[in-house]
């Protein structure tokens, strides 16, 4: 079964995405890297779950155009 994100990982992007939407402290793209990665990794541990699917590619797109990687 792929690795779930701990409560730790969960809690620490919830508190960096604060930081940053709050002081501008962060990266917003890396910081939408990350959120993509977790959504990602919580989708793989769900294989059935459409939702889950759905929320982790929103999520990867929303990074991949904070990252300049969409044409």
């Amino acid at each position: 079964m792929p690795d779930r994100p701990t409560p730790r990982e969960v809690s620490a992007l919830i508190r960096d995405l604060r930081n940053h939407a709050i002081d501008g402290i962060g990266d917003r793209a890396a910081l939408m890297d990350r959120k993509a990665d977790l959504f990602e990794r919580i989708a793989a541990s769900e294989p059935g779950n459409a939702e889950y699917a759905d929320v982790a590619r929103g999520a990867r797109l929303q990074a991949d155009e904070a990252n300049g990687r969409l044409p």
